[in-house]
């Protein structure tokens, strides 16, 4: 069983729903990857895995800890965090604040860890007295990450983290997932760059209408010319 895992998940918004029986997991030291088209619930199924939609149906458990009806909040005490596609900085504090911001649960020294964000991304150390609002889409992204992992987590949860940015800056925050994922954390990511994701990915879940249409390896999934007919343009 994966560290991470929603099993047979459903649920939505209102009365409708949006996940119809869709299972996503992923194990420490992995990069998960969920691809699709748009309104196949690829974020609302992260969403449901980090608590902030209930599910009606389908259950979510953490290392083997059954946390369908835990809080937001109580499964980033459980190590898990998340960083939304939006909105994920304080624009109007700097660099350091931003990450300073993610500690806020711990009691002990962190900065051996800010020195690991910084050595992550260089860019951040460079600009550290600088408003997190003054810099660009992808060191924004940097900063959001890097407070995310200030928290120290098992498991980091990424919606849509190359949304708005350019190809290189895309290909430098996925060189740092991988980064990231060889420290033993488990990485889940929602991506709309679907072929770039799978490159990556060592599992891959397309979801299609809320259900698993296709599950494998980022390589299979590449290989697949379903998949690639369907979702990666040929």
């Amino acid at each position: 069983m994966s560290f991470l895992i929603g099993k047979d998940m459903r649920g939505g918004y209102g009365g409708a729903d949006i996940l119809n029986g869709c299972t996503i997991g992923v194990d420490k030291g992995q990069i998960a990857v969920v691809v699709g088209p748009n309104g196949a619930g690829k974020s609302t199924a992260m969403k449901a895995l980090f608590g902030m939609l209930s599910l009606r149906a389908g259950s979510v458990t953490l290392d083997g800890r059954d946390i369908t009806s835990m809080s937001p909040q109580d499964r980033v005490a459980c190590d898990m965090a998340f960083v939304p596609q939006t909105n994920n900085v304080f624009a109007g504090m700097t660099v350091e604040e931003n990450l300073e911001m993610g500690a806020y649960l711990r009691r002990d020294d962190f900065s051996d860890t800010m020195a690991e964000v910084f050595d992550l991304f260089p860019i951040l150390k460079e600009k550290r007295r600088q408003f997190a609002g003054e810099l660009s889409g992808g060191q924004r992204q940097q900063v959001a990450v890097g407070r995310a992992l200030m928290t120290q987590p098992s498991v980091l949860m990424l919606d849509e983290p190359t949304a708005g940015v350019s190809p290189i800056v895309m290909d430098e925050l996925f060189d740092r997932v991988i980064a990231i994922k060889k420290t033993g954390i488990a990485v889940l990511i929602v991506e709309q760059n679907a072929r770039q994701a799978l490159e990556i990915a060592d599992i891959g879940y397309v979801l299609v209408s809320g259900e698993n249409r296709f599950t494998d390896t980022g390589e299979a999934l590449m290989a697949d010319p379903e998949v690639r007919k369907s979702f990666l343009g040929g």
